[in-house]
């Protein structure tokens, strides 16, 4: 066939290509869809509540921070706000619109750094071992002696009530269990042959963590990165319900669960039920996709699997 009659629109190399991985896509889609239907469930929860946390200036129908007067304690579906009013006539939805944020921002920004930094000390601790080792696991040891709700009531009162220092103090309190899961899995790899056979051809030390180790731990690391999602947006709402995480000011779902939610939650019973729920829903999901996660990307599980009618 001439190239002139070849169908335009892609290039060459890509002829043929596209619908093939289109059609995989949808395939595998449907297949997880059917096999693990409430981890699906999740990831559209999930997705859901990204999608409306970054649109959320976009589809809020009223200003997070603006109160008006005639709405004040408005119950659910009257008058423009269609999940209520607060003590001070602001729209819960709105605020729950902009809570998503402040959630996925501090949940998705600890783990992305806490689970990366203790996945890279953990194999580092398990490949090196000796001193570094013992070093590494010390440190580690130390703080999970600590509580980490504990902990991270210590760290914000040092650092001040801000949504990065939540972010800090989450990242500390996720390094060590990270650390110390992934080193158990790191000390078996190191024992595999194909990284014995790399040291035994003069590849180096950094070269065979960043080539052969990290990237057989990847499916741990994703699931710990998943379960520990859930896990951040609650701590995040706890000290934010403590009042020790983010500023009154800024909307966020463990700010509504506390201070009016708790004085007025007989006269304005939405004011606690729709922050609770929202945590609830979203944590749950997580989990849920956690789960279906591990099943997929752990060989032993995906190896008992039965096959789907």
């Amino acid at each position: 066939m001439n190239i002139e009659d070849r169908p335009s629109g892609l290039p060459v190399s890509l002829q043929g290509v596209q619908p093939g991985l289109a059609a995989r896509t949808l395939r595998a889609t449907g297949s997880f869809a059917k096999r693990y239907p409430f981890g699906f469930a999740g990831v559209i929860v999930v997705t859901v509540a990204i999608v409306a946390a970054i649109l959320a200036p976009f589809i809020s129908p009223h200003d997070p921070l603006n109160p008006e007067v005639e709405q004040v304690f408005a119950s659910p579906g009257s008058g423009s706000f269609l999940l209520g009013g607060d003590q001070l006539g602001r729209d819960v939805l709105s605020r729950l619109l902009w809570g998503a944020r402040i959630s996925m921002y501090v949940g998705v920004v600890s783990v992305l750094i806490g689970v990366t930094a203790g996945a890279l000390l953990g194999v580092i601790s398990a490949y090196f071992g000796g001193k570094t080792d013992l070093v590494i696991q010390r440190l580690m040891d130390t703080l999970m002696a600590f509580p980490g709700i504990i902990l991270a009531l210590a760290i914000m009162a040092a650092l001040g009530a801000s949504v990065n220092n939540v972010v800090i103090a989450l990242v500390i309190i996720f390094i060590p269990g990270v650390s110390r899961t992934l080193r158990s899995q790191a000390l078996a790899i190191k024992e595999m042959d194909y990284v014995l056979a790399a040291r035994a051809i003069g590849a180096s030390d950094w070269r065979i963590i960043g080539r052969h180790m990290f990237p057989n731990c990847v499916a741990m690391y994703i699931v710990l990165a998943t379960v520990t999602l859930g896990w951040a947006i609650v701590v995040e709402a706890s000290l934010s319900f403590l009042g020790v995480g983010v500023p009154p000011d800024v909307p966020s779902w463990g700010g509504m669960l506390s201070g009016a939610a708790q004085t007025y939650v007989q006269v304005a019973p939405w004011l606690a039920v729709f922050p609770g729920l929202a945590i609830a829903i979203v944590v749950f999901s997580i989990n849920l996709l956690g789960d279906s996660m591990r099943d997929v990307l752990d060989p032993r599980l995906r190896g008992s699997e039965k096959t789907p009618d």
